[in-house]
């Protein structure tokens, strides 16, 4: 069957291959206008303040991980998205697609992990729903989320970065894909990265409300490199991030290097870019630093004139390289 005819595992993946399945398939059939703004959650004006609404699901293979589980992962998923559109979480619902015979005791241990999530969180979970599909249907269980939240000021979206932003982080890159990965069993890995999967709607909030924010995103699927992309692209503006100050945990560099995995491109759950103007980087740094998320926080970049829509790398021997969004899925099922 041709190759531009059937679903591919990439088109899942948060680059390119996903941006061509929204444009050709869903904006065609559903665009409108809160959808076309094709941010992390849609804004929608409400008497008073205005109401911010997303959706995901999670498909992550193994459901347990170091760091975390699919549980944990739904949770804080959702609320990141409410968070990086600038508002305050404050309901989720929760619906379980479950193939028969997976084992009471995962399930209420990762019912266990949500809940706890959730109270780290601040919302509550309001409504949910339950599937049972047969054996070898659902690979043991997915989840899907949707959230709500409140937004008093105004909503942050991503074609809010301009020229002169500085471009931050509040923890070291690709934790949440290597993870994952390495706790596939036929790696054969012995020591276990584990997640940084976080709810970071508090930190978010804290940033805010010390700082004017221009953009923010929470870096997850195609990792660093594909956020950075889509908000160069809606902001029209240039990216230049410096190799030299992108955080980087040791035991991640390692895996990187071993895999063959650029960690620009490796998916986090505990990574939210911010784009704040170059006379507040340092102190949104420093409310970032006062959040047991934030304590890694750095500053890897900055906005520019040009090339417009483009995301450029400095690397530490001088040289610039075009950072592209990922075409395909590095790493399958990691969210």
């Amino acid at each position: 069957m041709p190759e531009n005819k059937v679903v591919r595992l990439a088109h899942g993946g948060g680059g390119s291959m996903t941006q061509q399945l929204i444009e050709k398939i869903f904006l065609p059939v559903f665009g409108n206008s809160v959808l076309n703004r094709l941010d992390d959650s849609a804004f929608i004006p409400w008497p008073g303040t205005g109401l911010a609404f997303t959706t995901d699901s999670f498909v992550v293979k193994p459901v347990f991980f170091p760091g975390g589980d699919i549980g944990r992962l739904a949770v804080c998923g959702t609320v990141n998205d409410l968070a990086a559109s600038g508002a305050e979480p404050k309901y989720i619902s929760a619906g379980f697609i479950i193939e028969e015979g997976f084992p009471f005791d995962d399930l209420r241990r990762i019912a266990v992990s949500m809940k706890e999530a959730a109270e780290e969180a601040g919302v509550c979970v309001a409504a949910g729903d339950t599937k049972v599909v047969g054996k070898g249907q659902c690979d043991g269980l997915f989840i899907n989320t949707s959230g709500i939240g409140l937004v008093e000021k105004e909503p942050v979206t991503g074609s809010g970065a301009v020229p002169g932003d500085a471009v931050l982080v509040n923890a070291s890159l690709g934790r949440h894909g290597l993870a994952v990965v390495t706790a596939r069993d036929e790696l054969g890995f012995s020591d276990r990265i584990s997640s940084d999967v976080a709810p970071l709607n508090r930190l978010a909030s804290s940033v805010r409300a010390e700082c004017r924010v221009h953009a923010m995103r929470d870096a997850t699927r195609g990792g660093i490199a594909a956020v950075l992309n889509e908000i160069a692209v809606q902001s029209g503006a240039a990216i230049e991030l410096k190799e030299s100050l992108i955080p980087l945990d040791e035991d991640v560099k390692a895996a990187c290097a071993l895999l063959g995995f650029d960690p620009l491109y490796v998916a986090n759950e505990g990574v939210m870019a911010f784009f704040v103007a170059e006379n507040e980087a340092e102190k949104a740094l420093a409310v970032m630093k006062k959040n047991v998320y934030g304590r890694s926080a750095a500053r890897i970049g900055s906005v520019l004139e040009a090339p417009r829509g483009r995301v450029t790398l400095k690397t530490i021997l001088g040289s610039h390289r075009i950072v592209d969004m990922p075409s395909g899925e590095q790493l399958p099922r990691i969210c």
